[in-house]
């Protein structure tokens, strides 16, 4: 009892609940928002539900990691976004990066190409400017000693 405690503490945190519910009510809470026919096969023997309010890979990852060190708990699947998904679904979705990562990813692959073009850009105005310094020099080199021999 207090490691469930515990899980729910980890899912609010992640803005999401936890709940042991009754297969009959939760197939008549369900009807008309999920195709309640499809999850027949996981409404049996004993059944918890999260439900993630924010972020479903946050909730998934910290009730798969449960599962994983509480052996007298098992998957029996999920629904994210109004499909069903097995268990090997569920683990798949408990791997993905958080949607932070996954937006900084998105913004640093979008940055890429504009980086790039800068620093090109940049380099070739460097080369300019070392060209024309080098010139000058040269230029000052060659008149300095046709300035002594006068």
């Amino acid at each position: 009892m207090a490691e469930l405690t515990d899980l729910r503490k980890k899912l609010r945190a992640a803005d999401a609940e936890f709940r042991v519910v009754k297969n009959t009510l939760f197939k008549l809470a369900g009807e008309g928002l999920l195709p309640i026919s499809d999850l027949d096969e996981h409404l049996a023997g004993p059944t918890a539900i999260g439900f993630a309010k924010g972020d479903p890979v946050a909730a998934t990852k910290i009730i798969v990691d449960f599962v994983k060190d509480h052996k007298a708990m098992s998957l029996k699947g999920g629904v994210v976004e109004g499909r069903i998904v097995d268990v090997a679904g569920v683990e798949a979705l408990s791997k993905l990066p958080s949607r932070e990562v996954l937006i900084s990813q998105m913004l640093g692959s979008m940055q890429a190409p504009i980086s790039g073009l800068v620093g090109t850009l940049n380099g070739i105005i460097s080369k300019f400017v070392y060209t024309l310094q080098a010139l000058i020099e040269k230029q000052e080199a060659d008149a300095a000693p046709a300035e002594a021999a006068a």
